[in-house]
């Protein structure tokens, strides 16, 4: 595959609230509905792999200054304060790039730029 996604979270619900960002990347990122055999639809996923990996605070930064030509999702700490998606976005425009405390990154991109990025960090799980 010539994209891939890669998540980077302290958490579970922060790597799904990272992925409902990377859905956004792009229109090819997510394919088209399934249906089983009885009618049921159901949702379309990611088409390519999403990666999860762990990073602590230094790595986060390292790789948020080398994804920084790239589609990316972010959470940081503040957004766990906050209550709906207008106040979400009120928390992180109150704070300087550099100065927002990033608990992960969903970032998007071809293989090679990603791979710089995660270089050094370890899978999650």
């Amino acid at each position: 595959m010539s994209h891939r996604s890669t998540v980077r979270t302290t958490g579970g619900s922060g790597t799904a609230f990272l992925a409902s960002g990377l859905a956004h990347a792009t229109s090819e990122i997510v394919g088209k509905p399934y249906e089983d055999a009885s009618g049921n639809t159901y949702l379309p996923l990611f088409r390519e792999p999403a990666l999860v990996h762990g990073a602590d605070a230094p790595a986060l930064a390292r790789a948020r200054t080398l994804s920084r030509t790239l589609p990316t999702a972010l959470f940081a700490e503040d957004l766990f304060r906050t209550g709906n998606e207008d106040d979400n976005r009120a928390a992180i425009r109150a704070v300087e790039a550099d100065a927002l405390n990033l608990v992960g990154l969903g970032i998007y991109g071809p293989r090679s730029q990603l791979d710089k990025v995660a270089k050094g960090l370890k899978p999650h799980g």
